[in-house]
């Protein structure tokens, strides 16, 4: 019988994108920014926006979002999926 084996690499999940603007699909709102840290409970990001209107998500940019004041943090339990952002 052969077993399959999955390595983990050595970051993986949030760690892994650290440093990279990233879109946080969450329960109510979308959140974007570089996620800067993370911990148990919290991701946090800087130069966040708040995302209100995402319009073509193909087209590259939103149709409207809002800037947050200084580091934004967002619970972890709160968000659904999440992705790389090119925008």
């Amino acid at each position: 019988m052969k077993r399959v084996v999955e390595v983990a690499p050595q970051e993986s999940g949030f760690l892994a994108v650290i440093g990279t603007k990233i879109v946080l699909f969450c329960g109510v709102y979308i959140y974007t920014g570089v996620l800067t840290s993370v911990n148990d409970d919290y991701l946090e990001l800087s130069n966040a926006l708040l995302v209100y209107e995402t319009g073509e998500l193909a087209s590259g940019n939103w149709k409207d979002a809002q800037v947050l004041p200084a580091v934004w943090c967002v619970m972890r339990q709160a968000i659904e999926s999440l992705g790389t952002a090119k925008y």
